[in-house]
């Protein structure tokens, strides 16, 4: 249902992040998760599992794109995108399954949600774009 709401409204937004941009803001996501997990290691245990999870699962999945920045491209930057829209549906989830929903820490969970829904929306999800500007590279 989420997911549907953000195809939808997608189709409405501008698209001027490319797929060389969107890989920038990938491998920055990844990293302000492992920094959240970080921050989190001593205050909020659970928080920072998830973090440090979520961290890892947007750098794997990263690598793993068939985008500029992808380093063993197995995954089709539009596929990438679908990934995308599901976790953006459900990342304000996390807390409530990790169980540290009503903290601090969940906060960012919640508003990541929000934040990655505004990317995917933004960004042109071409394949071909993808590997054009990765052979450009």
């Amino acid at each position: 249902m989420l997911v549907d709401a953000i195809n939808s409204s997608s189709s409405k937004v501008p698209k001027f992040i490319s797929p060389t941009a969107h890989g920038v803001i990938d491998y920055c996501h990844a990293a302000f998760f492992f920094t959240v997990g970080m921050l989190c290691s001593r205050s909020n245990k659970r928080a920072a599992i998830a973090a440090v999870a979520t961290g890892g699962f947007i750098l794997v999945q990263s690598m793993l794109t068939d985008y500029r920045f992808g380093i063993k491209p197995v995954i089709p930057f539009a596929t990438h995108g679908k990934m995308d829209r599901v976790f953006a549906a459900s990342s304000w989830m996390i807390p409530m399954i990790f169980g540290f929903k009503g903290t601090k820490a969940a906060r960012i969970f919640e508003t990541n949600s929000l934040a990655e829904s505004s990317v995917v929306a933004a960004t042109d999800w071409s394949s071909e774009r993808a590997r054009e500007e990765a052979r450009a590279a």
